[in-house]
């Protein structure tokens, strides 16, 4: 029998088949066939089809073991895209995220690709020269053009029409009669890269421990935590500045996290001070092709240091060698839309997953910092004393209840009084309350009507600039009206309590001659807008400031030396299990803005609660007295640090709906005794964009797996049914 054409007939290749990961809302990944030729490995970026379109995707793994009966129902990769794959130790990182917080892997891995629809060749920008002879017909108009571009070199298109101020149908005619001709511009060379050894400063001796501390840190190259532990204007950023450098000499990229990356303009020229260029910028107001371009950069490698917000730590960097996040205690870091994660956090687990340093840097760390250094999981490297010999600020209480303000008035004459020395020294004043707008709160004296939100359980804030009513937590606003719209009585509209706008109005009442200006986040339109205005300051050009928690970010004033705090107690009434943290972090950040370069600062605490522990301990200037006292009372009661919270929101369309989802819930709940499950309570904002909202809490030891008891719990619950919502946050920082 004749074997030879058999043995000839070589096998059919077995068809390769990948699993994929798509940005979308969703935990699984999907199997696509790899098509011949095509050379796919984990990591790299894919568009695939599915449903009716293509969409851009991640290869997650070889799938080695199909199912036989889906291989002809598979569909195909449709192309592997000319990007850098995605590092392993990120999509480490998007599967370790997506466990921990209980977020859909995709949209985990997302917050990666946000360049998703941007990405790919940047457009070719269109550049004219002048090659021929004058037109026939020379206008005006015409002429200017020629006499802009009489050099003969190339111009982009829209420069040149905006240099001769003219329309680019006057350009296009030009092209048209062979004067110009149209030729593409090259791509604009790549920024200059940072230089290590550009504006090296001069270190006091108290700041070179510290300094040779961040360069053996960034040059070991290992995963390793440090707390930068500095008091207002011990030059901390200087500081670690130094191992920024260190991994730029090492060929390495940095990432530093920011929490207001868009109000950082002061951060970004001190960078360029001792570096000679600007970082590379990762935030929101980025225009999308920026966005495009730094991304490309970031994950060509070509990017050696990147400033960013939060989300900045997702980015697929080619390199990464040390993340550095500046003011780690502060709040902007918790994320509570879509994935719920704190970045501070996480960019702990993203350095461990890398095996590359870390720093936390701030002035006041938050507990669970402060508990991990004392513990010596982190390293301490402390900056007790300012820089250039400059004293801390003195601190001194105003007792609200002997020293009352004028009726209607929210200035104490005691303070007054101060404010008005500081402006006959020429120094500058600020006045600092945690609170938007003119009034929070507006009655009719007539019959005691509140206006109140109509679809949040919020009153509506005043907002005498923008002369309108709005609700902070659903955007809704209306015309301030001139009658009452219950009782229809004129001219009895009152507010009640101030907000900055309103701070303002007394101060322009008390000093006439003072010059204000008013920081606050609803009043800021852009970036530049508020860096103009810091600019305004810091020139001296403004009397006194009056500012939310916008004026706590890092700023740095030369001529204050005065801070008035207007409401100190504000923070401490709100039920927040961290409201007493919250308070001392944000009022030693406040008045550390004084004194920072010359004269001695002095900060004036307006409470009713002088004898409160975070006063006393604030006054005495004894942060190791704050701190001994709320780590005690967190591991008396269990909280953070020593256990674990998770926060299970409810909410839907009607009360008895969202109640009714919350006792299900809780009902299903496992029986452990390491757990304990509070609620369903109504959320202290029980109703938010007409949302009812039921809040269960659910707390555990600290070594507890809290995600995964949290996963097997949720996998035998009722799925959320009609309008019915369910988030889950764990570790939660907002309680409202």
């Amino acid at each position: 029998m004749d074997h030879s054409s058999r043995s000839q007939t070589a096998p059919a290749p077995a068809t390769r088949m990948v699993d994929v990961l798509v940005p979308v809302a969703l935990d699984q990944t999907y199997s696509y066939k790899v098509p011949r030729g095509m050379e796919l490995k984990a990591g790299d970026l894919v568009g695939v089809p599915l449903g009716p379109r293509e969409v851009l995707a991640v290869v997650w793994a070889e799938n080695a073991n199909p199912d036989p009966r889906l291989h002809n129902r598979l569909k195909e990769v449709n192309e592997k895209l000319d990007l850098p794959p995605l590092k392993g130790d990120l999509r480490a990182v998007v599967d370790w995220v997506a466990n921990y917080t209980l977020s859909p892997r995709g949209m985990v891995l997302r917050m990666c690709l946000r360049m998703g629809e941007h990405l790919g060749p940047e457009r070719v920008r269109a550049g004219v020269r002048l090659v021929g002879d004058p037109p026939r017909r020379l206008t005006p108009a015409r002429q200017r053009v020629i006499e802009v571009l009489s050099d003969r070199l190339l111009h982009a298109k829209s420069e040149a029409a905006k240099e001769a101020g003219v329309s680019a149908g006057v350009i296009d005619g030009l092209v048209d009669e062979g004067t110009l001709t149209v030729e593409p511009m090259p791509p604009p060379p790549p920024p200059p890269a940072p230089d290590p050894d550009f504006g090296r400063p001069d270190f006091s001796p108290l700041q070179r421990a510290g300094v040779d501390a961040m360069r053996a840190l960034a040059a070991n190259g290992t995963f390793h935590v440090a707390l930068l532990d500095g008091v207002t204007g011990s030059g901390k950023t200087e500081v670690y500045f130094e191992a920024v450098a260190e991994s730029i000499r090492r060929g390495k990229q940095t990432l530093i996290l920011m929490p207001e990356i868009a109000l950082t303009g002061q951060f970004l020229d001190r960078f360029a001070q001792r570096f000679g260029v600007r970082p590379i910028e990762w935030h929101s107001e980025l225009t999308p092709r920026t966005r495009a371009r730094n991304w490309a950069a970031i994950s060509e490698g070509t990017a050696p240091v990147v400033v960013g917000a939060r989300s900045a730590l997702f980015l697929p960097y080619a390199n990464l060698g040390l993340i550095v996040v500046d003011e780690e205690h502060d709040q902007a870091y918790k994320q509570d839309e879509g994935v719920h994660y704190h970045a501070r956090d996480m960019a702990v687990v993203r350095a461990h997953i890398a095996k590359i340093p870390i720093v936390l840097a701030s002035a006041t760390p938050s507990v669970e910092s402060e508990v991990n250094a004392r513990k010596n999981r982190y390293q301490r490297i402390a900056l007790p004393s300012r820089f250039g010999g400059q004293h801390m600020p003195h601190i001194e209480a105003i007792d609200m209840r002997r020293e009352p303000p004028a009726r209607g008035r929210f200035i104490s004459p005691r303070l007054a009084g101060e404010i008005r020395t500081a402006i006959e020294k020429r120094e500058q004043a600020l006045l600092f309350l945690n609170r938007r707008g003119y009034a929070p709160l507006t009655l009719c004296r007539a019959c005691g009507h509140r206006f109140a939100c109509t679809i949040c359980d919020a009153w509506l804030v005043d907002h005498r600039f923008r002369q309108r009513l709005v609700c902070h937590h659903c955007g809704f606003s209306m015309p301030r009206p001139q009658t009452c719209p219950h009782c229809a009585a004129e001219e009895s509209l009152v507010a009640v309590g101030p907000g900055v706008e309103r701070l303002q109005e007394e101060a322009a009442a008390l000093f006439p001659e003072a010059r204000t200006i008013v920081l606050s986040s609803d009043l800021i339109t852009s970036i530049e807008t508020m860096r103009s205005e810091l600019a305004e300051i810091a020139e001296g050009r403004v009397d006194i400031i009056i500012g939310t928690q916008l004026v706590a970010k890092g700023h740095n004033f030369p001529r204050l030396n005065l801070v008035g705090v207007v409401d100190a107690d504000l923070g401490l009434s709100n039920g927040d299990p961290r409201a007493a943290e919250r308070t001392w972090q944000l009022l030693n950040q406040v008045i550390g803005r004084a004194g920072r370069e010359q004269g001695r600062g002095v900060g004036y605490l307006q409470t009713h609660q002088p004898d409160h522990p975070v006063m006393k301990a604030l006054i005495a200037c004894d942060r190791e007295a704050f701190y001994d006292s709320e780590i005690d009372l967190r591991e008396k009661t269990l909280y953070p640090p020593f256990g674990r919270l998770a926060s299970l929101i409810i909410s839907a369309g009607d009360r008895p709906s969202a109640e009714g989802l919350g006792r299900k819930l809780v009902a299903l709940a496992p029986r452990d005794e390491r757990v304990v499950v509070l609620g369903p309570a109504e959320a202290p904002l029980a109703v938010i964009k007409g949302r009812y909202r039921f809040r269960i809490l659910v707390k555990s030891a600290r070594g507890f797996d809290l995600s995964d008891y949290l996963r097997n719990w949720l996998a035998v619950c009722p799925k959320p049914k009609g309008n019915q919502k369910l988030e889950v946050d764990v570790d939660p920082q907002s309680f409202l």
